[in-house]
């Protein structure tokens, strides 16, 4: 229905739905002495939004839910998310694994960041959960840490608490394990001597075998430490292996001497907060598929990010904290 006024002139309701162009034409013929001006007429739909079956709901209303959805939101990003663990399992397959091998389970952490801006209770309540699954591996993908005013006291509280394998239990750093700027190696070499008092092995650019199964461990790239060229070279090119690496821009770093398994990493927390249906808006790697989960390179190579357990600052969405379970099978 278009209405005119005056003259050959629309009035620009001839694009809006059919219940309001219904409403509008009921408004212009109720004027008394003729009819309404387009402006009369559109000031008094913007009283009321007509909806489905003719339900009227005022622009009040609807703010005040855009309001409460955006609170409900906020609310549920600080308070449930971040401690709203998701357990993922999946297959690692991994060429010339040792029979004796098949069906044994690595749990990997990452990223806990022991700190005044992480609850204890938190960390302690998932550690126990890992260690009631008894896994035979678990490994541990750094950021052990995250500098604050008593780091040095929660790390000598919480490392006797976090879970062990019962085959072996190993990690690398990260980079805030090399404390401010990444240029404080005193912090790096407490977390060594912590994870050797409490039975964690960190591996910085070393090869540690369980059972016929290489673990590589690669120290942190920010802090300028890894060296995939020279670890790699060690292997064993006939005996199965797996790459630990804290930074997933390492695989793009280096020489891998073409090794072709799986790199297990962490680093990007998944982003920590990412929109439904849009990228993330926030991630600390240049290759901006490197967010989280499995992602296939190019050379053969099956990089796995984990979305960390800790956080730098307590909000989450749509990014839960992840513990990752592994079962190793035959490639």
């Amino acid at each position: 229905m278009a209405t005119r006024a005056g003259g050959n002139r629309r009035s620009g309701l001839d694009f809006a739905p059919i219940s309001l162009r219904f409403h509008a034409g009921f408004i212009v013929r109720r004027q008394a002495g003729g009819m309404t001006p387009p402006s009369a007429v559109a000031r008094q739909l913007r009283s009321v939004a007509v909806v489905g079956g003719g339900t009227r709901v005022s622009r009040r209303r609807w703010v005040l839910a855009l309001f409460a959805a955006a609170c409900g939101a906020g609310a549920y990003a600080r308070w449930i998310e971040p401690f709203f663990t998701e357990t993922v399992r999946c297959p690692l397959p991994v060429t010339g694994l040792p029979e004796a091998l098949r069906g044994a389970r690595i749990v990997q952490l990452s990223d806990l960041h022991i700190s005044h801006r992480v609850s204890e209770a938190y960390l302690r309540s998932a550690c126990e959960r890992i260690a009631d699954w008894r896994p035979e591996i678990v490994v541990h993908t750094g950021d052990f840490l995250t500098l604050g005013p008593d780091t040095e006291t929660r790390l000598a509280r919480m490392f006797p608490r976090l879970p062990r394998g019962q085959w072996a239990t190993l990690g690398v750093l990260g980079n805030h394990d090399y404390g401010e700027r990444w240029r404080e190696p005193h912090w790096a070499e407490r977390v060594v001597r912590l994870g050797a008092e409490s039975g964690i092995e960190i591996l910085r650019n070393e090869i540690a075998d369980v059972r016929g199964l290489q673990v590589v461990g690669l120290d942190d790239l920010w802090a300028g430490r890894c060296d995939p060229a020279r670890t790699l070279r060690r292997l064993d090119r006939h005996a199965a292996s797996i790459v630990l690496s804290h930074n997933p821009d390492s695989v793009d770093a280096g020489d891998w001497c073409g090794f072709r398994g799986w790199v297990l990493a962490g680093h990007t927390h998944g982003g920590q907060c990412k929109p439904p249906f849009l990228p993330a808006p926030l991630l600390p790697v240049k290759n901006r598929r490197y967010r989280a989960g499995r992602v296939a390179l190019a050379d053969g190579r099956t990089l796995y990010i984990n979305r960390g357990l800790g956080y730098l600052h307590q909000v989450r969405f749509n990014v839960r904290p992840e513990i990752t379970v592994f079962t190793l099978v035959p490639a």
